[in-house]
């Protein structure tokens, strides 16, 4: 077992390496895909917010490096790195992730949702690196303008598609992890990241702030949800139960979860849910809405 998981850990380096050299800025990870080397702060109390200030490693994805001495030390340091992350947001490529996930189970559709996306608002996905995840998934490779800051999101594009952007990072192909590799996909080892398409760059970063409402005038919940309870009318048949868990999840991200889980439930009832599965699946969003992973 230790000479696998030496040649595993070269393996990884190696690659790291190959990504260093084309610009990405990289950094070990574990087989769970979380950083491999623990934070110098972790016995501090109270506790310390150091992106690598301080100059040691454990910093995470704020280790991420394209200079390949750093590199080499932070895998020494990491001897049992199975993997590397891919720092997105960074120059000069400044990546984007798109992660289209894999959940037969709930009916996911991810690339039919992106696709449906294209078709709406007007863009081409285009051709670009392409990474296969153990779970049957994929990851899509783009890179964005230096005046763009896309943040991390999970489902708020489409049910099953996560974003990856400034501060968040990718697990790099090449990498093993406990559930499988990571690999790109035949046919996109020659590409470079693709530029992200204005349609889509513009629905990636979230639209500036509204100013508040004026005291003693609250926007009520039925009008702030109209377009979650429209979206949930709108399921067909092996959809109706994702729309509803995806709809549920944005109103109570947005603090009105509860105001509006009546209207959800009826809307959901219309579509061909039990109200007892409708009020299942609301409660499961009200637990799970403030889930916000940060990698991928």
């Amino acid at each position: 077992m230790a000479i696998i998981d030496r040649q595993t850990a070269t393996l990884a380096l190696a690659h790291a390496l190959s990504a260093a050299e084309r610009g990405l800025p990289v950094f070990p990870l574990s087989a769970t895909k979380l950083p491999a080397l623990r934070s110098p702060h972790r016995h501090e109390s109270p506790p310390v917010r150091c992106r690598g200030a301080c100059g040691l490693p454990g910093h995470g994805v704020h280790d991420a490096t394209t200079d390949p001495a750093a590199v080499r030390a932070l895998f020494a340091a990491a001897p049992r790195a199975t993997g590397y992350g891919i720092a997105c947001g960074r120059p000069p490529h400044r990546l984007i992730g798109i992660d289209l996930d894999v959940d037969p189970a709930y009916g996911t559709d991810s690339a039919a949702a992106l696709q449906q996306l294209a078709f709406q608002h007007l863009f081409t996905i285009p051709d670009t690196v392409t990474v296969l995840t153990p779970s049957g998934g994929r990851h899509l490779w783009l890179t964005g303008p230096p005046d763009v800051a896309v943040p991390n999101s999970a489902g708020r594009l489409a049910p099953g598609i996560d974003i990856r952007g400034a501060g968040g990072y990718l697990v790099g192909p090449g990498s093993v992890t406990t559930h499988g590799g990571y690999r790109l996909a035949p046919g996109t080892a020659h590409l470079p990241p693709a530029p992200c398409p204005r349609a889509l760059l513009h629905l990636l970063t979230p639209p500036a702030r509204r100013p508040p409402a004026p005291p003693g005038v609250p926007a009520s919940p039925a009008r702030q949800g109209h377009g979650l309870v429209q979206f949930v009318l709108a399921a067909h048949e092996g959809q109706r139960n994702t729309r509803l868990f995806w709809a549920a999840c944005r109103a109570y991200e947005h603090g009105y979860g509860d105001a509006l889980a009546d209207a959800l439930t009826e809307a959901a009832v219309r579509t061909g849910l039990t109200e007892h599965e409708a009020r299942a699946a609301i409660a499961s969003a009200a637990r799970l809405s403030v889930r916000p992973p940060d990698r991928l």
